[in-house]
């Protein structure tokens, strides 16, 4: 029996073992395969390694997703974390590459995928407040937020949390250097059961710009001299 004689539900059982790539290279061969690629109901998890990979179409975005997992851990991300007037014409440049890939993305994926329920963001450096803001607004059943090192998101984002996850259980804002102890207590306040971790987030240093950065290390030597 050829692959095509198989019925539509043995053939979405077939799907669901193959990775994105896979699948699109199958779907290519015939348009019945091409249309099992794009049944909604096969795309319930999506992962993604790079942001380069949101390019690529190999995947659909639908109502039936339900996990969304972008994690970059290339060398490209100590870039991106370096504050925009700090970064050479060279890293500017190689920020540039790929700067609205992951915004740009997750606003579709508010117009597509109302029914979130997990997001994992790691290294998106350039995803800032409105656009997770956008995300908590449009998925209402998001229940877990995970944030690793993303030094868009400041407390602007936290204090949106009360007032739209209302489904919300678990929120991790881990290593992302704009949060501060003042927003964490804030959301925990506004949400007391909500599983908040916030590893190192506020005990590093916020961005500041050189003018704001000269004052605060003065400041500093002032208090150390008294």
């Amino acid at each position: 029996m050829h692959i095509i004689e198989l019925n539509r539900e043995c053939l979405l059982h077939l799907f669901s073992f193959l990775d994105k790539d896979s699948r699109r290279s199958l779907s290519q061969t015939c348009s019945r395969l091409m249309d099992i690629f794009l049944e909604p109901s096969l795309w319930t998890l999506l992962s993604f390694s790079a942001p380069t990979e949101l390019n690529k179409k190999n995947f659909v975005l639908g109502p039936a997703l339900r996990c969304l997992s972008i994690c970059w851990y290339s060398s490209r991300v100590k870039i991106c974390n370096i504050e925009d007037w700090g970064k050479s014409d060279l890293q500017k440049s190689m920020c540039h590459q790929h700067q609205n890939i992951v915004s740009s993305f997750l606003l579709d994926v508010t117009e597509k995928s109302p029914n979130l329920r997990s997001l994992t963001l790691s290294g998106c450096a350039h995803v800032q407040d409105e656009t997770l803001i956008q995300i908590l607004k449009c998925c209402p059943n998001l229940q877990s937020l995970k944030l690793e090192n993303c030094t868009g998101v400041t407390d602007r984002m936290l204090t949106m949390v009360p007032i739209f996850a209302c489904h919300l259980e678990t929120l991790h804002v881990n290593f992302c250097r704009n949060v501060t102890r003042k927003g964490l207590f804030q959301v925990q306040q506004g949400c007391p059961s909500l599983v908040l971790r916030a590893d190192r987030s506020a005990d590093m240093i916020a961005d500041r710009i050189p003018e704001e950065r000269g004052l605060f290390q003065r400041t500093v030597r002032k208090l150390l001299i008294r």
